[in-house]
C-alpha cells in the first residue's frame, strides 16, 4: 500500500502541482486540496483498474461523452493487446492523448500519461460543451 500512497503524493505533487497554488487563506487551500485529492484519486484509480480488469466495461470509469469524444479523437488502432470496447481500449486511447505511445513492447500507461491524457480531454470535453452552447442560440 505504501507504493500506492506514494504515486498518489506524486500525482498530487506534480500533476495537479499543488504547490503551485498561491491562495491566501486557509479555507481556499483546503478547498483546492479536497478538488486535487478527488483528480488524483481517479487518476490513480484508472490507471489501477486498467492493471485489474482490463477486460470490463469503459463505462464502469469513463462517461458516455468521455468515450465518444475518445471515439473522435483516436484512431481505432489503438494497441494491439488491448480488445476494441473495453476498458483498457479506451486508457489506451486516453494515455495517448497523454502522449503514450502503444508500441507493441511498451507496458501498460502509467500514471504520467493518464494524468496527462485525462487534462488533455477535459480540456477537450470543455471546448466541445462551449462549442455546443455557442451552436444553441444561432
Amino acid at each position: 500500500m505504501r507504493w500506492k500512497i506514494e504515486v498518489f503524493h506524486k500525482i498530487l505533487k506534480s500533476g495537479c502541482k499543488a504547490e503551485d497554488s498561491k491562495l491566501r487563506t486557509a479555507e481556499r487551500l483546503a478547498n483546492l486540496m479536497a478538488v486535487f485529492c478527488i483528480l488524483s484519486w481517479r487518476v490513480l484509480w484508472l490507471t489501477m483498474l486498467n492493471r485489474i480488469a482490463p477486460d470490463a466495461s469503459p463505462k464502469l470509469a469513463l462517461t458516455d461523452t468521455e468515450i465518444a469524444l475518445l471515439d473522435r479523437l483516436i484512431s481505432g488502432a489503438s494497441h494491439r493487446r488491448c480488445r476494441p470496447g473495453t476498458l483498457a481500449f479506451y486508457l489506451t486511447k486516453l494515455a495517448r492523448l497523454g502522449g503514450y505511445l502503444a508500441r507493441a513492447g511498451d507496458p501498460p500507461p502509467g500514471n504520467v500519461v493518464i494524468w496527462r491524457g485525462l487534462s488533455r480531454l477535459t480540456d477537450i470535453e470543455l471546448s466541445a460543451e462551449i462549442a455546443a452552447a455557442g451552436n444553441v442560440g444561432n
